[in-house]
């Protein structure tokens, strides 16, 4: 279903054309709103009952859960893809005989951790690059053999939005007895997943993109292997059972609360990000992520086909996501066109040799029309 305009619903000036979503999402008044009362709320503390450090976080949890087909039980809130990482890290286990398996020019969040775990274990990297015309889908899956141990990719490149098909990845992954981690920050709210078909061992993601969410709040899914002996990176007393009792705090214990909430970053209950959190997922499960997709895919066809008639070089449909386009360029030309975009008060990301280009429900064809005009001018 193609969702009508949603520009009503953001605090977007009229001479702002804002195509930067997979950098950061504008707040929607009502996230804003949100925020605000949670704010009036956190300056009388005495009004702030026990119940309200632990029930709001439920509420998210169930609704993170939603969009990705999972229960809520298999959901941790964290502050960040690099967190989440960490605790992927933390649980698993590889030898010198194995490798792992990352994309090229890959988000430093999901490289970092993975450098550390071949150096502590000796196994080996495996940087895929494409070859030829392959998608990056084809290029993962030659990388995959026997000794691989850990496929740690994303579900679009996050420089241009190239498509990796999970499902397909996860089948080979399988077959060969291997890990799959999964950094969904650029797809995540804008692309359907569903953790059911693709069974990650974990899977993470900001909530400040397409989440369209307050900054320093992410998400991470845990397979159930991974529930009842996983190990957290750090050791917050809210995550310990009956920590909800605040009058039976120091009798210590050494059970979990149950599911994924060991993973819990320490303070996850944030006063004021969860309930901006939270009505940005509420109206995310309102449009329909596949809605979603589904509209926004028509803003970036057109963008592509009006881009190529310009002779620029831009993706076809079947190897990218909807939501997000890459467009490359010859010479010297992304200086004229980074000049005329500040110009004109259009917001894009450069990003290795792409621009990215990643619009919402708040653009339209006006925005696009503004977006060719200035590439036609500079080209």
């Amino acid at each position: 279903m193609i969702i009508p305009n949603q520009k009503a619903l953001f605090s977007i000036p009229d001479d702002i054309t804002y195509l930067n979503c997979a950098n950061m999402s504008p707040l929607m008044t009502a996230v804003e709103k949100a925020g605000v009362q949670a704010i009036s709320e956190r300056r009388r503390p005495w009004t702030i009952g026990a119940d309200q450090w632990f029930e709001p976080a439920e509420e998210l949890r169930s609704l993170f859960a939603g969009l990705i087909g999972a229960d809520k039980d298999h959901v941790a809130l964290i502050p960040s893809v690099s967190y989440g990482i960490a605790i992927a890290k933390n649980n698993i286990k590889l030898s010198s005989s194995q490798k792992i398996v990352v994309l090229d020019q890959e988000y430093p969040s999901n490289m970092y951790a993975w450098r550390e775990l071949s150096a502590e274990s000796g196994a080996a990297m495996v940087t895929v690059k494409r070859e030829g015309d392959e998608s990056w889908t084809e290029a993962v899956l030659r990388a995959i053999d026997t000794s691989t141990g850990l496929v740690a990719i994303s579900n679009c490149h996050w420089t241009d939005g190239s498509l990796i098909q999970l499902e397909r990845v996860s089948r080979r992954v399988k077959e060969v007895n291997a890990r799959l981690v999964i950094d969904a920050s650029q797809s995540l709210g804008a692309y359907p997943l569903d953790v059911g078909k693709i069974q990650p061992d974990f899977l993470v993601t900001v909530g400040y993109k397409w989440l369209m969410g307050p900054y320093n709040l992410a998400y991470l899914y845990a397979d159930p292997q991974y529930l009842q002996d996983g190990r957290p990176i750090e050791f917050s007393w809210m995550v310990k059972a009956g920590s909800d009792d605040f009058t039976r705090l120091v009798d210590y214990t050494e059970a979990y609360k149950p599911g994924a909430r060991r993973f819990d970053a320490g303070e996850f209950s944030s006063f004021i990000h969860i309930p901006m959190a939270t009505a940005a997922l509420a109206q995310i499960a309102a449009w329909g992520v596949g809605s979603i997709q589904e509209t926004l895919s028509g803003l970036t066809d057109s963008i592509a086909t009006r881009a190529s008639a310009l002779g620029l070089m831009a993706p076809g449909r079947e190897g990218r996501v909807g939501h997000m386009i890459g467009i490359r360029f010859a010479g010297d030309m992304i200086d004229r066109v980074r000049e005329k975009l500040v110009e004109n008060n259009i917001y894009i990301s450069f990003r290795g040799s792409s621009m990215r280009i990643a619009p919402h429900l708040y653009n339209d064809e006006r925005d696009v029309e503004r977006l060719l005009g200035v590439l036609k001018y500079a080209r």
